[in-house]
Parts: C-alpha cells; structure tokens; sequence
C-alpha cells in the first residue's frame, strides 16, 4: 500500500474526528445561546404574560389580576421578538392587585392601577412564594413561612426571611402591564 495515500485517509479521519469533536464541545454552547434571551432578566419595557399562557401568550392587564385575591404568576415577555424569558425561575413575577390607597408611598409609586409586582422566589432559600392570606393581605412562603406585606414594599412580617422580596416596578402601556424598571434588588437568595 502507498504510505502517501495511507497519511492521507488518516488525515481526513482525524479532520473528521476534530471536527465531530468541536461540534460536540459548541453544542452546549449553541444551546444556551438559542436560550439566553428567555434567561435574562425582566427588562425595562417587558410586557408581562400568565405563566400558564402556553404557546400564545397574551399580555396582561390590570383587570387579568383579580382584586384582592390570590396572587398571579407571570413571566416577562420580550415584546419585539416575543421571547418569554421563562429560561430562569428567578424572573418568575408575582403580581397582587389591591387598594391602592393602602400602600406605602414607594410601593404605591411602583404599582399600575394597584397591581404591584414582586419576585415570586423567597429570599430566605428560594422556594416559590404561593401562600396568599385574605384577611390579612399577606404573602407567604410555604417551606419556612417568612411573611411579607406587599402593600409595604414586600418587607418581611416575620419568618428568617433576610430581606424584603425584590419590587419588579410597573406601569401601564396602551392598557397593558409593562414593566417599568428592573428588579430592585437581586432575586433569589444568596446561599451563606
């Protein structure tokens, strides 16, 4: 056999497997970067759609949070390119719409036709924030039952809870929530 013809086909094996793998090694990458606009955070501008909107989201209204009841889960949406930045659990908004003459005057001044917007991830260790109490209109966490009063900038009532839940600020567009400022503090928790 020709020596010359035999480095060749190993050099064409070895382009192949070079080439096999750096697509292997980008693939993540290419993947993360096709999701990393559903990733980023909620953005000045982002409409806000119903977590359970499924694959036609439409944005919400004040009059889609119903009046001092349970709260509503929202994700932000890109409204150019319509990208549900539901790639994190940490941009995971819940919105209450109550009274707005009860609220603190910051927290009035970051609400849309009382509707107020808040991280739904506890900052204690991040479970969802999904217990609503009526009566008192307070929001809970369910795993260690830090307290907070959405009426008063999501400050903590009681519980290990280590700060306030951050405040997603908003404001209406054409009837339509939108979110007028980014979270005001770092959503999540912060593990010690």
């Amino acid at each position: 056999m020709n020596r010359g013809c035999h480095r060749g086909a190993w050099r064409i094996a070895r382009r192949r497997a070079l080439e096999l793998g750096l697509g292997l090694a980008l693939a993540p990458r290419l993947a993360l970067a096709q999701t990393e606009a559903a990733r980023e955070r909620p953005k000045e501008g982002d409409l806000l759609v119903a977590v359970t909107a499924g694959s036609n989201p439409e944005p919400l209204k004040p009059d889609d949070v119903p009046l001092g009841d349970k709260q509503t889960f929202a994700w932000p949406m890109d409204p150019d390119t319509k990208t549900v930045r539901d790639g994190s659990r940490l941009n995971k908004v819940l919105l209450l719409r109550l009274d707005a003459e009860s609220f603190a005057p910051e927290t009035k001044d970051r609400a849309a036709e009382g509707v107020l917007a808040y991280s739904a991830i506890c900052v204690h260790t991040g479970c969802d924030v999904t217990n609503w109490d009526p009566k008192r209109q307070l929001l809970e966490c369910p795993c260690h039952y830090s307290t907070y009063d959405p009426k008063d900038g999501a400050k903590v009532v009681s519980g290990p809870a280590p700060r306030r839940l951050p405040a997603l600020p908003l404001k209406l567009v054409d009837a339509r929530l939108v979110v007028a400022k980014p979270f005001t503090g770092r959503a999540g928790f912060q593990q010690m």
